[in-house]
Order: structure tokens, then C-alpha cells, then sequence
């Protein structure tokens, strides 16, 4: 795999943030299936404005939780090794981010303005954060992937031209055909990052 520039996306990709969905509708008062941020969005200004805030602090208690998905470490080391640019691209806020990544020791490996959130970019499936990460990097979407467990990352990564790889922790299968690569395990990544598969 040669690509060097990689976005992450990180809630369940690089970290368990043990983030539960449905429970964070219940509590915003959020029709089930619907996207949290886009619903939001719907509302009049001011009870927008505080249910943005109720989700921010949601997303921190989860933050404050978060432990590292198995070998995403290790896969992290790999590719600065080989000299890779990484990024993560999320739709929850930079400072919830970046305390995730503190907690799960991964924060070295990213530069905090290579950590975008929905503060920074139009939220994902918009591929407007991919955009800007590949301007700072100087970089072209086809020496880039994004790497990510849900549509929306791999949305994002199809509209804005790259490579995409579809992590499937849970062995779910619900995206596949929206990627160009799907593994289900960080060391299986890190495997074909290293040319071992056989």
C-alpha cells in the first residue's frame, strides 16, 4: 500500500469511545436513525445552540471513557515510520478529539491542526475536510486514503477523490461495496501495510 497521506476517521476506527447512539438521540430528544448534527441543525437557533452544547458534553463523558482499539497503536507507528502524513477527520468536536487521543496515548502520532472536527470542516459525508487536509499537506487526493467504520467516512472519502478502506470491527459487512478495501481488524491493516499477506 503506498499511499502516504491518512485520514482516520476515530470514534470506533482508531478508538472505543463506547459512544452509544441511540442513547445520545433519547437524551437530545432526536428521532431514531436520524444524523444527530444534521438534526440539529433543523432546529430553531437557540435550542440548536443548546443542544450543541448538551452533545458536546455527552461526547466528552465518552471521551474521558475511550481506550485504543487493538493494534491501532502499532499501525500508527508503522505508517510515521514510513514517513506518512496522518489526519483525523470527525464529526465530533477537535477538543473532544484530541482529549480522546490523550486518553488512548495515540496523540503523538497527530499534529493537533491535522485533527479536524465539525467545528473545522462541514461534518462528514462532506468531504470538505479532507480538502483542507490535503491542501495543509500539499497533497492529492490519490496518494491519500481514508480510513473509516461507517458510510459517512467512506462517503466523504469517495466524494473527495481518495482511496477509502472500510474498517469492520464487528464483521458486519454494511459498507463494503462503498469502499475500495475493507479489513476488520488494525493488525489485518498493518499486515498489507507491510506486505506479509499472503
Amino acid at each position: 500500500m503506498s499511499y502516504t497521506h491518512w485520514i482516520f476517521d476515530l470514534d470506533n476506527t482508531l478508538a472505543d469511545s463506547a459512544i452509544d447512539f441511540d442513547a445520545l438521540r433519547q437524551e437530545l430528544g432526536i428521532p431514531p436513525g436520524k444524523p444527530i448534527l444534521e438534526e440539529i441543525d433543523t432546529r430553531p437557533d437557540a435550542e440548536a445552540a443548546l443542544l450543541h452544547s448538551r452533545l458536546g458534553e455527552l461526547e466528552r463523558d465518552f471521551a474521558r471513557r475511550a481506550t485504543p482499539l487493538p493494534d491501532a497503536e502499532a499501525l500508527l507507528t508503522a505508517l510515521a515510520e514510513r514517513g506518512a502524513q496522518l489526519g483525523i477527520l470527525t464529526r465530533n468536536s477537535r477538543a473532544n478529539a484530541l482529549e480522546t487521543l490523550a486518553v488512548c496515548d495515540l496523540a503523538q502520532h497527530f499534529e493537533p491542526e491535522c485533527v479536524l472536527g465539525r467545528d473545522e470542516a462541514a461534518p462528514k459525508p462532506d468531504p470538505e475536510g479532507i480538502h483542507k487536509l490535503l491542501t495543509a499537506w500539499h497533497a492529492t487526493a490519490d496518494n491519500a486514503v481514508m480510513v473509516g467504520d461507517y458510510r459517512y467516512d467512506l462517503e466523504a472519502g469517495r466524494r473527495a477523490g481518495t482511496a477509502t478502506i472500510y474498517y469492520d470491527i464487528e464483521d458486519r459487512d454494511l459498507w463494503t461495496a462503498e469502499a475500495d478495501m475493507r479489513v476488520r481488524s488494525h493488525a489485518e491493516l498493518l499486515t498489507l501495510i507491510e506486505g506479509e499477506n499472503a
